[in-house]
């Protein structure tokens, strides 16, 4: 219900947006594959769209095995405000909405490193192939594929992903499958956090079974059976033992020399500054030695003075 609820709001938030804006600022492109609706400052942007979408829809198609007839609409905003209002996380910079054939991107945050028009909406091109297909899909694994074919591209501001999941692990402190299957947590760290841990699963699972294990549980799937029966049928392994593996060998690679690694510049400047502050402090030990040695000396010569 909650789902259901969320999802309503989410569209009439669109519908309202959209609706709210002159039809003079607004416009629409198409062609037969591919609806793109844009305000007027986004128009090179929008035929951009248009003529990325043919060989995204193909790469896509090979990733995945699959090749659906379907003509979905993407929306290009220009007001991060407006794309905020009615997206999850402010970490969010595109999401799709499958039973609408769906994708909303944020334009303003298009050409921040590292992301491209191009692979955002192969990445959100991929949920909504994904659930044309299959029925029911976890959450942890929707994202991790869809992070698979865009190269370990995700759909959020990502900063310092990787320090945060070795962190995690070093601390057993990771998200478990099960509570990452409905949702992921809405904001910080622990968005991060399951957004890595659903590319790793996958990473994992292509690293120890093979480039085609994901390709046959993702047909298991769109045959009908739920996750854990194609991960059984594709991997002859449980999902409880696929976690519990891709677990142990996080926690082998992940050591404090990883962690190290991946911190180096934070680690060197912060040995840095305690170098300089070392310094700092022998030169002043050094000068009040010297203050005091000068004193020393002038108290002496006026002993001898008075003496004489």
């Amino acid at each position: 219900m909650a789902r259901q609820l969320t999802f309503i709001l989410i569209i009439f938030s669109i519908v309202s947006l959209l609706s709210g804006t002159s039809h003079a600022e607004q416009r629409t492109i198409e062609d037969k594959s591919v609806v793109v609706t844009f305000d007027i400052p986004l128009q090179n942007a929008a035929y951009e769209v248009l003529g990325l979408y043919p060989a995204i829809h193909a790469a896509l198609a090979k990733d995945l095995g699959w090749r659906s007839d379907f003509r979905p609409e993407i929306i290009l905003v220009k007001d991060a405000t407006t794309f905020r209002s009615t997206s999850e996380s402010n970490l969010v910079i595109a999401y799709a909405i499958p039973r609408e054939n769906l994708i909303v991107i944020d334009y303003t945050r298009m050409n921040a490193q590292p992301f491209t028009l191009g692979t955002t909406l192969k990445h959100e091109l991929c949920h909504l192939e994904l659930h044309r297909h299959i029925a029911s899909l976890p959450r942890w694994f929707d994202e991790g594929v869809c992070q698979w074919v865009t190269g370990g591209m995700a759909e959020i501001m990502n900063t310092g992903g990787r320090s945060i999941f070795i962190k995690s692990a070093l601390l057993n402190r990771l998200i478990s499958f099960e509570r990452l299957t409905e949702t992921f947590p809405t904001d910080g760290e622990d968005l991060i956090l399951a957004y890595e841990e659903s590319k790793s699963v996958i990473e994992y699972i292509k690293r120890e079974f093979g480039d085609s294990a994901v390709r046959h549980i993702l047909e298991h799937m769109s045959k009908g059976d739920d996750l854990q029966t194609a991960i059984r049928k594709s991997l002859s392994i449980s999902q409880d033992e696929l976690e519990k593996r891709w677990r142990a060998s996080i926690t082998t690679k992940t050591s404090l020399f990883s962690y190290v690694g991946d911190n180096l510049y934070e680690i060197l400047f912060v040995l840095a500054a305690l170098i300089t502050f070392y310094g700092f402090l022998r030169v002043l030990k050094k000068k009040r030695e010297y203050k005091d040695e000068e004193k020393e000396n002038e108290e002496g010569d006026e002993r001898n003075y008075r003496h004489d």
